[in-house]
């Protein structure tokens, strides 16, 4: 008999350990039993073509609509076409001299039927798919698997679907863990007895072997429950874990003046706060003012008020004698803020200067690009304490730059940032104190909201729609079927422009002098990204040609960026073409439209961001999502997604329904390597409140978990190596 911990080889083979190893990263007997079903098969059920996405290697079950043979034109040789189908919809399977598929493959048989998905002529298409037949009669198949055909056969209700590899099939996969499964001991269970009987779960044993081998749907359920309260569990017990180790480490207590920096900002304000601003205002201030680190999320729309929230924050903390740092993603941004800031404080930002308020402190620019005798003065206004307020970039966490007493962090667009970056500012502020964090975003990404579910982050959302923002439609452009749209595009901001409007054109790469391996074509066979250099030329000699045109990006020397940002909003640009530099903090109210090209290159809350740089002002706005992916796909289901809505915390829980949360202990922040296989954030939150209950409990019973150590090692195995670090770090 193996055990979890047994090497792969000796269950299941050389050749298929190997297999497994590089496709999946499996090599133990464990790591194999726990690579779980993406999805079940139902005998007589077919696989909903429609959410196929190109690029992606997909496992269908379907039934064969036609066969047909034709010799190829320019060189000797068959191709094979085979159109399957799930009743609804079509996908064409393409076979090159592999006529001997026309025994099998014939009219109204149902198969498996396994490859990456491609595009052709504007149909989706599987090239020499591998297939395992499903009728009773037939033995093996034709697609050389012969060897696992009994496997199907075996499943008596359901089939599982694994995630598969060229290299290795779904259906090989679901033979190896029948191997493994037949030789693996008794597992034993992590979770204590009593917690197991409370809550009615099957023991962790055949919680394993039910999810691969259930003959139906109830079997399927009963085990997933257990295995994904097991994930709840290890997820909160080291958040808790976290949180008990964090009283050793305080923040500094700000707390508020009433004849300080804030008051007098407070009675300058020539606007009343909206009663959101007011309610989040309060929680942070209270926040502030103890010795346990805040570490909260702020998530409001484009417009809603973040800033001004953050800057009260800011002026609480610099009253009590410490200093604050607004971290911003790019440079352009991070200029921006620092403008806005000094605007709104005026005389109160002026500190050492002629004509400054008697409180004022001094606000500081800190980037990477500043001239040496501005980043030394910045550099000694932070180190000194001289500066109340830094501003800046990344630039901010370099080893370089020090602080006095650093007691607030506000992390602006928090998902441009990785927790290590986060972390290094934190250290700032020295090795026994922890500065109170504030992150911000305008539309939460799915691993944000993961995180502040299971309890890493408080949240606090400002809903109130931006005063005075106009409408903003938004329409798909789908330049691949229809590609008079895209002519009639370029048409529309002719009309924008000509009735005194601006505009922006956003491509997802720059372009020109870019190194070879950033503009390879895809590995599904699709072109290049779009870049701003060739799209502006484009552009300025052909739909768009007489208008005035500029490029902005990050590659521009920042002088250079500021020009341009300047000339723009002076309105002395027509269209700007740009990349995501002008994500955020760009507002410019006179544009009125934006085509974003390649739309499918860029994320939901990318879009969303970019979509409100439009509409700021009086006039309405357009965004024109341009895209060559085929109707039908999951990508433009996220692209309609997008031109649905315009609510932010819709479409996060739109991209978190499509990504998942991604792997809320490492730095993935998309769901495809999540160290979570089961939990789901948007069907498991009542579970996940009801681990953290229990976590907590058992943490403050035994905080290092030696009284229960099957559940250190499940925390331990899940929360290993890098991830125990990062999670620290988080």
């Amino acid at each position: 008999m193996l055990s979890m911990d047994s090497k792969l080889e000796a269950a299941v083979g050389a050749k298929s350990a190997k297999a497994l190893a590089g496709a999946f990263d499996l090599h133990t007997v464990g790591d194999l039993v726990r690579y779980f079903p993406r999805r079940y098969a139902e005998r007589g059920e077919l696989t909903d073509i429609a959410g196929l996405e190109i690029g992606e290697h997909a496992t269908v079950m379907a039934r064969v609509q036609s066969f047909n043979e034709r010799r190829m034109r320019q060189r000797s040789g068959w191709i094979s076409e085979v159109v399957i189908t799930d009743g609804s919809r079509t996908l064409e399977c393409t076979f090159f001299n592999q006529r001997h598929h026309k025994r099998a493959l014939t009219p109204g048989t149902n198969a498996l039927f396994a490859g990456k998905v491609s595009r052709y002529r504007n149909k989706l298409q599987l090239t020499n798919p591998d297939y395992q037949l499903l009728s009773e009669e037939t033995e093996g198949d034709a697609a050389g698997t012969a060897d696992t055909a009994d496997v199907v056969e075996k499943f008596t209700g359901l089939i599982p679907v694994y995630p598969a590899a060229a290299s290795i099939q779904s259906w090989q996969i679901a033979k190896c863990v029948r191997q493994a499964l037949s030789m693996l001991d008794e597992i034993e269970d992590p979770m204590p007895a009593d917690l197991r009987h409370r809550r009615g779960f099957d023991n962790y044993d055949e919680a394993i072997r039910k999810i691969h081998t259930a003959s139906d749907w109830a079997g399927v359920q009963v085990a997933r429950e257990r295995l994904k309260w097991d994930e709840a569990m290890a997820v909160q017990l080291a958040l808790a874990q976290r949180r008990h180790g964090a009283i050793s480490r305080p923040a500094p207590e700000c707390k508020r003046r009433d004849d300080g920096l804030r008051a007098a900002f407070d009675k300058r304000l020539p606007f009343t706060l909206t009663a959101g601003q007011q309610e989040v205002g309060e929680m942070i201030a209270a926040d502030l003012e103890v010795a346990h680190p805040m570490n909260r999320l702020l998530q409001g729309e484009v417009g809603s008020g973040k800033t001004i929230v953050a800057l009260r924050a800011m002026l609480q903390v610099v009253d009590a004698g410490r200093q604050a740092a607004l971290l911003a993603p790019t440079e352009v941004l991070a200029a921006q803020h620092a403008r806005s800031l000094a605007n709104m404080l005026g005389d109160l930002a002026m500190a050492g200067e002629l004509g400054a308020a008697d409180e004022a402190t001094r606000l500081t620019l800190l980037t990477g690009s500043l001239p040496a005798a501005q980043r030394k003065q910045a550099l000694l206004d932070a180190a000194s304490g001289a500066a109340g307020i830094v501003v800046g970039t990344h630039a901010l966490i370099q080893d370089t730059v020090q602080f006095a007493d650093l007691g607030f962090v506000v992390v602006d667009e928090q998902h441009r940032f990785g927790v290590e970056q986060r972390d290094a500012l934190r250290t700032r502020a020295g090795e026994n104190t922890s500065p109170h964090v504030l992150v911000m975003t305008a539309t939460p990404i799915p691993r944000t909201v993961a995180m502040t579910v299971y309890g890493d982050l408080e949240t606090s959302s400002l809903r109130e729609l931006p005063a005075g923002r106009s409408p903003i439609s938004t329409a798909v452009v789908p330049a691949a079927e229809k590609p008079t749209w895209l002519d009639r595009a370029w048409q529309r901001i002719r009309e924008e422009v000509a009735a005194g409007h601006q505009a922006y054109v956003v491509c997802p790469r720059i372009g020109d002098q870019e190194s070879a391996e950033d503009v390879t074509t895809d590995d599904d066979g699709r072109r290049p990204p779009l870049s701003v250099v060739e799209v502006a030329e484009m552009l300025a000699e052909g739909p768009l040609k007489g208008l005035r045109l500029a490029l902005l990006h990050g590659r521009l020397p920042a002088d250079d960026k500021d020009a341009v940002m300047r000339a723009f909003a002076a309105g002395e640009i027509d269209v700007l073409v740009a990349t995501t530099v002008v994500e955020v903090g760009v507002d410019v109210p006179n544009s009125t439209a934006m085509v974003i090209m390649d739309a499918d290159r860029f994320g939901v809350s990318q879009l969303h961001q970019l979509r409100g740089r439009v509409g700021r002002g009086k006039a309405p706005g357009v965004c024109l999502l341009v895209t060559e992916t085929l109707g039908g796909t999951a990508t433009r289901e996220r692209l309609d997604a997008v031109a649905s809505t315009l609510d932010g915390f819709e479409l996060a829980r739109v991209d978190l329904e499509m990504r998942r949360e991604g792997d809320i202990l490492g730095a993935t922040q998309s769901g495809t390597r999540s160290a979570l296989k089961l939990l789901s954030l948007l069907r498991d939150e009542e579970l996940i409140a009801e681990a953290r209950v229990e976590a907590q409990e058992l943490v403050s019973r035994s905080p290092d978990l030696a009284e229960f150590p099957g559940l250190a090692a499940m925390v331990a195995s899940l929360v290993s190596g890098t991830k125990a670090e990062y999670l620290e770090k988080a």
